[in-house]
């Protein structure tokens, strides 16, 4: 094993223990966030994720649902199932981290009240 797969695993396992500790948001409130999230991202009110991180979590979510992989399960099942699993750890590191970090920046944003009009 690698260090770069290492060092995705030790991320993942670091995301995995923050996100189970007392106050940090649950599954839910992640997959909640995630559509203002991108929203955000990508009209530039959200610059911690960058378009070419977001690129690569489409493309990572592209290729486990993609039929076509690098290494085919029918010819190699064992190295075909690892690789798709690399990329689902990454992509699971991912998700935990990015939601993890825009949920704090949210919270740090002032919050705007609409005054009522007379």
């Amino acid at each position: 094993m690698g260090p770069r797969r290492i060092a995705a695993f030790t991320a993942l396992w670091r995301a995995v223990t923050q996100s189970r500790r007392p106050g940090s948001p649950g599954l839910g409130e992640r997959l909640r966030a995630t559509p203002r999230l991108l929203s955000s991202a990508l009209t530039g009110k959200y610059p911690a994720l960058s378009r070419g991180r977001l690129g690569l979590i489409v493309l990572a979510l592209a290729y486990l649902v993609s039929p076509i992989d690098i290494m085919p399960e029918a010819i190699i099942p064992l190295l075909g199932l690892a690789d798709d699993g690399v990329v689902a750890l990454w992509l699971g590191g991912a998700f935990l981290a990015e939601t993890d970090r825009y949920l704090a920046w949210e919270r740090e944003q002032p919050a705007v009240v609409d005054a009522p009009s007379d």
